[in-house]
This record gives C-alpha cells, structure tokens and sequence, in this order.
C-alpha cells in the first residue's frame, strides 16, 4: 500500500519556477497603493494551502509572522472576484490543450458526474 503513487491529492504549494512561469502571468497587481510585503508567490501559496486542507483563513501557519491572514484572505477575495482565477483556469486548460496533454473524453467539463442508480434500466 505504500507504494502506491496518489494523483488525486491538490498540492499545497507550488515551486517558484511553477509559480513564475504558469501563474504569475496571470494575477492582477493593484496599480495604485502600498505593494505587498511579501511576494506574491508567498500569498499564492498560503492561498493553496487554505484551499486544499480547508482549514480557517485565522488559521493559516505564517511563517515568521510575515504577513496577516486577512491580507491573504483580501488577496484571494480580490483575485476570486476581479476573474484573476478564471483567467488562470483558462490558460491552464489552453495549455493542456495546446500539449496534447487534455482528455476531455475522461472528464465532465462542470465537475458533476453521472450516476448509475441501482435497478435503472436504461
């Protein structure tokens, strides 16, 4: 059981090289006002991981009190809100696209999927 690899799992985080070459293209930066204290790279990744364990935005680890949860919680909000994550969905799946790398007959594009209900006939 061990040695079985998991391809389900969300990752926590992603690597700088990642983050510079699929995502950073694609968040919007204020053009007015204070930048942030710390990198965007690190407020994507705090992001992540609120979003793939569940846990409570005041419950973020923050590493050495680098920044306060409700600034990335601002950042997601103003991300989720400005289409900054559809833009990103959608350069990800061009992506895929473009590398032969997409299937879309093994998936259903708005995440349902079909039931069999016992004893239906079809």
């Amino acid at each position: 059981m061990k040695d079985q690899k998991v391809y389900n799992r969300l990752p926590k985080r992603v690597s700088q090289k990642e983050f510079n070459r699929f995502i950073k293209p694609h968040l919007s930066k204020p053009r007015t006002g204070p930048k942030p204290e710390v990198s965007l790279y690190k407020i994507f990744n705090y992001i992540m991981y609120v979003l793939s364990t569940g846990c409570q935005w005041r419950e973020v680890p923050i590493y050495r009190n680098e920044i306060h949860w409700s600034n990335i919680y601002k950042w997601h909000n103003r991300w989720s809100k400005n289409g900054t994550y559809l833009n990103l969905l959608e350069a990800t799946v061009h992506n895929l696209k473009a590398g032969y790398k997409l299937k879309l007959q093994k998936i259903h594009g708005d995440a349902t999927n079909t039931v069999a209900k016992k004893g239906a006939h079809v």
